[in-house]
């Protein structure tokens, strides 16, 4: 799971001051893990430890409140809630954060049951659903077949739906979703997939964060960028990432 880790931190400067350089600095200054790794932490955990996804993430979040880039204003009072219910959102929270999903399970039916628990506790609107359950089914296709064609049937959930113009903030699932698995066709290796991400501007680091969850799935990730994102990670994060994929990613 730790492509999520890299292109959440390679997007993360350029959110709010998008570059359209494809050679941009992958590790620029003031980089930083944002609320797309701490959540995908927590779906991480709640899969290693049995807990709720709704249980992990109000406690990974509550843990967390300040994360470079902020938390969407909802997700916020869901975070601050003491009785956290789902909000009908769309947003791509949904997708960023089910990267661990598509890793744990072994039949494309769980993962798509799964994905959709994973959202539903926040994200319960349609597209909330579809956007988690189509980037989960993604990364089980990739890291089972490696091969990208096996993505036809999942681009297909998209059709008719148009993909954010370059630099254009989109925050739903079906904006970056449809955008995510059309670069990750393009794509050619793991840090490839990355500065397509980042260097399309809009909401770079949650594109970045799916995008890097579904290269991971295909490509081999560099270990020269695998080791400095695993840096900058805090010590807890570290325990889980490592666990997981000790259990899932081998």
């Amino acid at each position: 799971m730790i492509g999520v880790v890299i292109g959440d931190i390679a997007g993360s400067t350029f959110e709010f001051n998008n570059t359209d350089d494809y050679n941009f600095p992958l590790f620029a200054r003031g980089s930083d893990y944002t609320d797309d790794t701490i959540c995908s932490v927590a779906v991480a955990d709640a899969i290693l430890s049995g807990k709720s996804y709704q249980e992990s993430l109000h406690a990974w979040c509550n843990k967390y409140p300040d994360p470079k880039g902020a938390y969407g204003g909802s997700f916020s009072r869901w975070i601050m809630s003491s009785k956290p219910k789902p909000y009908n959102s769309f947003g791509n929270g949904a997708a960023m954060r089910v990267g661990p999903v598509g890793w744990a399970f072994e039949a494309e039916s769980i993962v798509a049951a799964e994905a959709q628990k994973s959202a539903e506790c926040t994200h319960n609107h349609p597209e909330g659903i579809k956007g988690a359950v189509a980037v989960a089914k993604a990364i089980f296709m990739l890291r089972t077949t490696k091969d990208k064609n096996s993505l036809s049937d999942i681009i297909a959930m998209y059709d008719g739906y148009k993909r954010p113009k370059r630099g254009v903030f989109d925050v739903t699932c079906q904006g970056c979703v449809p955008l995510a698995l059309d670069i990750i066709m393009q794509s050619r290796n793991f840090e490839d997939a990355i500065r397509l991400a980042v260097s399309y501007g809009g909401d770079t680091d949650t594109v970045g964060a799916i995008v890097g969850a579904m290269a991971e799935a295909i490509y081999d990730v560099p270990s020269n960028l695998r080791e400095m994102a695993f840096a900058m990670l805090p010590d807890e994060m570290k325990v889980v990432v490592s666990e997981f994929e000790a259990k899932y990613n081998a």
